[in-house]
This record gives C-alpha cells, structure tokens and sequence, in this order.
C-alpha cells in the first residue's frame, strides 16, 4: 500500500477527525488514528488521557479495541495522525498491541505537514512478545496449571 492509495486517504480523514475530539487536557497533544481490517471495515479512535497518565489511552489501542469489540481481529493497516510539523509513530504500547491483530500490517503516520512515515508492525517491533511467548517449557513446574484455573482468586 501507499500513502496515496483510496484506502489510506480515507483512514486519514477518519484519523484526522477524531484528532479533533481527542480528549487530552493536560497534553494539549491530540492524536487521531484509524484501523482497516481484512473485510475492510474501519475505525477510528482518538487519544484519551487521564490526570493519572498511566491510564491514558493511546489513539490507535482506542481504534483497535472498538475493532475488537465489534468482532474483528485482523488488522491491515492503521492511520496516525498528529497536527505536528513531523510525523509521529506510534509508541511502544501500541506497537505491541497492534501487533497482536497484525503483525504485517503497515502503519503511516502523517502530520499537517507534507511527510509521511510507513513502515511495516513487525519492523517497528522485531521480535514482539507473542502468543507463543506464553506456551511452558518441558520440565517448567512454573507453567503447570496455567490456565487451569488452580491458583485463581474466589
């Protein structure tokens, strides 16, 4: 994809007009961002802080959890952006999102100015932590009922 197929430049008008209700009183940061799935169905989030910062939520987690919530999980491409003079990529936290729901798919992030950055998930975050991450070793004591339900709380 590019950043001047249809597609994208209709992410990026969902991403810019969310930007616009961003929810970000003590940044003054607003971040819009949109997500195409592999039906290609789309949605947009922006960012939504918090005075407690590590509750703020990022603009693309927001897009993918509505995607999520509405019953989908493979992301194609997501849409940044910031009305900066230079494109802003997503952070760490939302690449490892991301990541879960799509590992290949490309990110662009655009700003008011004319530069574009795009860059394919898996290389913006080599070497994710992933589903398989979790799986127990043979002879790990540690991983034995995991899942099980032994140890949960009542």
């Amino acid at each position: 994809m590019e950043s001047t197929d249809r597609a994208i430049q209709k992410l990026l008008g969902l991403a810019r007009a969310a930007a616009e209700r961003a929810y970000c009183p003590y940044s003054g940061f607003p971040v819009g961002a949109a997500v195409l799935l592999d039906d290609g169905t789309t949605f947009a989030g922006a960012n939504v802080e918090n005075v407690s910062f590590g509750l703020t939520l990022c603009a693309e987690r927001v897009a993918m959890a509505a995607a999520v919530a509405a019953g989908h999980r493979r992301l194609v491409a997501a849409v940044i952006y910031t009305p900066t003079d230079a494109p802003t990529p997503p952070c760490g936290a939302c690449r490892q999102f991301l990541s879960e729901f799509g590992p290949g798919a490309e990110v662009f992030s655009f700003c008011r100015g004319e530069a574009v950055f795009q860059a394919v998930l898996a290389d913006l975050l080599p070497a994710s932590f992933a589903g398989p991450n979790l799986a127990p070793t043979a002879g790990d004591s540690t991983a034995q009922g995991r899942g099980s339900g032994s140890g949960s709380r009542q």
